[in-house]
């Protein structure tokens, strides 16, 4: 997998546009020391908090850890987790010029409440997510469009990272194709696949794609006939990857090829939560930088066995993958 590394050395070159529903993800840290007598839950003695950028922002603080360029493009509230989605994202390198604030909705803000016990990485114990799954106003399309096509001549790529929220409505997906038809567009669709055709890439994950297609997929003939058939019906530029876990991914590419591309074998799977991001955002620099699909989907497995060996978001950087991949140095 040695030959692989040299596709992550095109990286730096490439410049993408990565628009989506932007999370903050919010960690509460505290040491369990005993059960509350007022439920059954541990009481938790505040350590510490942590904001780590979520949802559409995943990818693109990915992107930027592998030396890319990269701006976000969403939409954020007029509040206080805006501005520190804001700060999180200029620390990682990702430009937040594109972003638009619309007051009428919050910035979207998922809080977990984590325990230390003992263990290597501290453990879930509540969740609360603050968000608004009203789709966007026209005039916010409208505004978001803007950012975009004024960005158009300085970008090699948009990925499209779609969490459901509100923001991907199928007019504004639309406009945006029309106006980048000559720009790699990579999606992470999470379920909502029909507003992307004639996209390039389309990323779904097995319980995704059993879902879209109402039939079970278990066997490599199951999921080599599902990615085929997406990439027909929904008229890819170049391929349908459908990620499985530990069973790597099914790739189809728009001449019928179909392709198993296997991952590699992680020992400690410790929290899957991102591997997607890293996925999507692999591909689209791999595929951006001149790599056949099957190469970059391949890069894109090791990348994500990285990240499933951290505890929740976690972007790896170019050694690190070139390290997974047999590259010293």
């Amino acid at each position: 997998m040695k030959h692989l590394s040299n596709w992550l050395t095109r990286f730096p070159a490439q410049r993408v546009l990565v628009i989506g529903d932007v999370v903050l993800d919010e960690y509460v840290i505290g040491k369990a020391t005993r059960m509350s007598r007022e439920a059954p839950v541990p009481v938790l003695e505040y350590e510490k908090r942590e904001f780590i950028p979520g949802g559409a922002a995943n990818p693109a603080v990915n992107i930027a850890t592998l030396q890319a360029g990269v701006h976000q493009v969403g939409v954020v509230g007029d509040d206080a987790q805006a501005s520190q989605l804001k700060q999180a994202l200029l620390r990682k390198g990702v430009k937040v010029d594109a972003l638009i604030t619309d007051p009428t909705r919050p910035t979207t803000l998922k809080t977990r409440w984590l325990a230390h016990m003992g263990l290597r990485f501290p453990q879930q114990v509540a969740r609360m997510d603050t968000l608004s799954r009203v789709p966007i106003s026209p005039a916010t399309q409208d505004a978001l469009l803007t950012q975009v096509i004024a960005r158009l001549g300085e970008t090699d790529a948009i990925l499209f990272s779609d969490y459901g929220n509100g923001l991907l409505q199928a007019d504004l997906v639309t406009s945006i194709q029309r106006h980048a038809h000559n720009l790699l567009l990579t999606v992470d669709a999470q379920g909502n696949f029909d507003k992307y055709v004639g996209v390039d890439v389309m990323k779904c994950n097995a319980d995704e794609a059993e879902q879209h297609l109402k039939r079970p997929l278990d066997s490599h003939d199951a999921f080599a006939w599902a990615a085929s058939t997406l990439c027909h019906t929904l008229r890819l530029r170049r391929g349908m990857v459908i990620t499985r876990g530990a069973d790597g991914a099914t790739v189809a590419d728009v001449g019928g090829t179909v392709t198993h591309c296997a991952a590699p074998v992680v020992a400690d799977v410790f929290d899957t939560v991102g591997a997607g991001d890293t996925a999507i955002a692999l591909i689209t620099l791999a595929v951006g930088a001149g790599a056949p699909l099957t190469e970059a989907v391949t890069l894109a497995n090791y990348a994500s066995g990285l990240v499933v060996q951290k505890f929740g978001n976690y972007a790896p950087t170019v050694r690190e993958i070139a390290h997974a991949l047999g590259v010293n140095g």
